[in-house]
C-alpha cells in the first residue's frame, strides 16, 4: 500500500493576542521506527477529557468558524483569566484527540510491529484527531476478528477508567462505590462491570430520565440529585451498600462534600462506628472530571477520617503496573461488544468537528449524545 506523503492533523493553539485557534495542519507522513507502527485512523471519539486541550479556558459561547474543507478554522476569544491560566501553552500548536482506532498500514522492522501489519488496532496515544498516527507497537490494542475501528474507537478512556475504579477500590480496601454523572457512557459501563463483578454501586444522576435509563439496565441504587430527598436517599443507599469510596465527574460545587456527608451519616447508624472525631472508617472521594468548573466546596462536617483528591487514568495505570494494565486491556478486548460497547449519535469529519454549531453540540456534554470523528471521511 502506497501512503500519501502528507496527512492532516487537528491542532489547538492559544495565540498571544488572546485567541483560541483550532485548525487542520499538513504533516509529513512519519517513517516508523523499528518498534513503531503507523495507523490509518478511521474512528476517534470526542470525550469530555479531550475538551481541555481542545478549548482550554476560551469562551466557546463566542466561537466562530471560517473557511471550509481542509482550510476550516475555529476561533474563540480567551478571557484575561484564561490567558493567565494557559500562559504555558501560548503559541504551541497542540495535537488533540486521546484515543481512536484504525488499520496498521506501516510498521518498523521489529518482530511485534511487523505482526500487526494490516490489523485493526485501538490506540491511546494523543494526537488521534488526524488521518494517520505513528505509535509504539506495544501501545496498540489489537482488536478481535470481526471488530471494526468504530467498535474499538473508545477502547481506552472510558473502559479502562471504569475498570480502574474497581481496581482502586480493591487496592485501597473499600467494598462499594458511589459514582456521579452516572448515566454517561462511562457510567453505564461501570453499571455493567459492577453487575458482572458483584460490586455494589450507588449511581448519582440529575434527571428522572437518567434514573429510568439506569434502572432499566438493572441498576439497584440510582439517586436523583435534583430531588428534595436527595441527601436522605443518598445516605440510605450508602448505608445499604457500605460504600466508602466515591468518584466524582463534576469536580466543582458541593457534590463531593455531600457524598462524604452522606457516608458519615450512614456510618453513624452503625453502633460503635462513631467517635468524637467522626466515623473510624476512612471515606474517600476522587475528582476525576470537571463538568462543573466552579470551585470545589467542602463543608467539613464528616469527622477526620476522610480525603478528597484528584484521580487520573494514566497516573493510576503507572502506579498499578504493567501486569494490571495488560489484564484490564485484555478484558476490554474480550468484552468490546458487550460490557464496553459504545454508541454514537453523530459521525462527523475532521472539518465538521471545527464547525461552531457542531462544537456547541458536543461541548454541551449532553447525556446520550456521543460524537465520533471519522478522519477518513471526505472533508
Amino acid at each position: 500500500m502506497t501512503l500519501p506523503a502528507t496527512y492532516l492533523q487537528m491542532v489547538s493553539t492559544v495565540t498571544a493576542e488572546g485567541q483560541l485557534r483550532m485548525e487542520l495542519v499538513e504533516k509529513q507522513m512519519p517513517e516508523p521506527k523499528p518498534d513503531q507502527i503507523v495507523v490509518r485512523v478511521e474512528a476517534t471519539p470526542i470525550n469530555p477529557s479531550d475538551h481541555g486541550v481542545m478549548f482550554g479556558w476560551s469562551d466557546m459561547t463566542a466561537a466562530s468558524t471560517s473557511g471550509s474543507g481542509a482550510g476550516t478554522v475555529l476561533k474563540a476569544p480567551v478571557p484575561e483569566q484564561g490567558m493567565r491560566v494557559m500562559k504555558a501553552r501560548i503559541g504551541q500548536a497542540l495535537p488533540v484527540g486521546n484515543e481512536g482506532a484504525g488499520t496498521v498500514v506501516a510498521a518498523g522492522s521489529g518482530e511485534y510491529a511487523q505482526s500487526l501489519m494490516g490489523k485493526t488496532v485501538a490506540v491511546m496515544g494523543g494526537g488521534m484527531y488526524g488521518q494517520y498516527r505513528a505509535v509504539d507497537a506495544m501501545m496498540a490494542l489489537p482488536l478481535h476478528e470481526g471488530h471494526t475501528a468504530k467498535d474499538g474507537a473508545s477502547s481506552f478512556v472510558n473502559p479502562l477508567t471504569a475498570l480502574s475504579f474497581l481496581e482502586t477500590m480493591r487496592m485501597e480496601g473499600h467494598t462499594a462505590i458511589v459514582h456521579t454523572a452516572a448515566a454517561s457512557n462511562l457510567g453505564q459501563m461501570l453499571v455493567r462491570i459492577c453487575q458482572a463483578d458483584g460490586v455494589e454501586l450507588v449511581n448519582i444522576v440529575r434527571k428522572q430520565a437518567q434514573v429510568d435509563l439506569l434502572k432499566g439496565m438493572g441498576a439497584k441504587y440510582v439517586i436523583n440529585s435534583s430531588e428534595d430527598s436527595f441527601m436522605a436517599d443518598l445516605t440510605d443507599a450508602i448505608h445499604a451498600t457500605g460504600a466508602t469510596l466515591g468518584f466524582d465527574a463534576t469536580g466543582g460545587g458541593s457534590l463531593a462534600s455531600n457524598i462524604l456527608t452522606a457516608m458519615e451519616g450512614a456510618a453513624a447508624r452503625t453502633p460503635g462506628a462513631y467517635s468524637i472525631y467522626g466515623s473510624v472508617a476512612h471515606k474517600q472521594v476522587y475528582l476525576y472530571g470537571g463538568l462543573d468548573t466552579s470551585p470545589t466546596t467542602l463543608s467539613r462536617g464528616y469527622g477526620m477520617a476522610w480525603g478528597v483528591g484528584g484521580w487520573l487514568l494514566p497516573n493510576f495505570l503507572a502506579k498499578a503496573g504493567m501486569e494490571v494494565a495488560v489484564r484490564l486491556r485484555t478484558r476490554v478486548a474480550n468484552e468490546l461488544k458487550t460490557t464496553f460497547a459504545s454508541h454514537y449519535t453523530d459521525e462527523i469529519s475532521l472539518s465538521e468537528a471545527l464547525q461552531a454549531d457542531v462544537v456547541a453540540r458536543y461541548n454541551a456534554k449532553v447525556t446520550g449524545e456521543k460524537f465520533l470523528i471519522c478522519p477518513q471521511m471526505e472533508l
